[in-house]
């Protein structure tokens, strides 16, 4: 019979949307299940929880990266930037409102990744044109198929500075 013996844990320390969080975790714990589970930041998606689809996407120290293949022990003294973290109180980040206003979703589960994974995308500059924009949204799957309208969104936000 198997012993029962607990997991391991770790303190992980993050500045999560510009707030200070210091958390316990199992050292297994991916960091997007610190995020949903723990810290019940759900907006960031847990889709394949295999890095194919990029629903997770999140920003750590700037760079995006699929949370589900980051441990959140990894993580620890970073800066975390979900969806959540993008508005301003009641004021949309300017990718949020170019989704909105090209209508860049249909289902929404894929959106929050997407979201993230653009406003990282025009950071980079990769906004020269529809095919670079495309290639390099490539790792978020929208399985409703919204591709035009998200690159469009993605065009739009670039061109207005975001």
């Amino acid at each position: 019979m198997p012993e029962n013996n607990p997991s391991p844990e770790t303190a992980v320390m993050l500045r999560v949307n510009g707030k200070k969080v210091e958390v316990s975790c199992d050292v297994r714990a991916t960091l997007l299940d610190l995020l949903r589970e723990r810290l019940r930041l759900t907006g960031t998606k847990k889709g394949c929880n295999r890095g194919e689809c990029g629903a997770c996407t999140v920003h750590l120290d700037g760079r995006r990266v699929n949370a589900c293949l980051v441990l959140a022990a990894s993580a620890d003294g970073a800066e975390v930037t979900t969806v959540e973290g993008l508005a301003r109180g009641e004021q949309l980040h300017p990718v949020q409102e170019a989704f909105i206003e090209s209508d860049a979703f249909q289902c929404g589960f894929c959106t929050p990744g997407q979201i993230m994974s653009a406003v990282a995308c025009i950071q980079e500059g990769h906004t020269g044109s529809n095919e670079e924009i495309r290639e390099w949204m490539s790792g978020n799957i929208c399985r409703c198929s919204a591709y035009p309208q998200i690159a469009a969104a993605v065009a739009s936000a670039a061109r207005n500075d975001v």
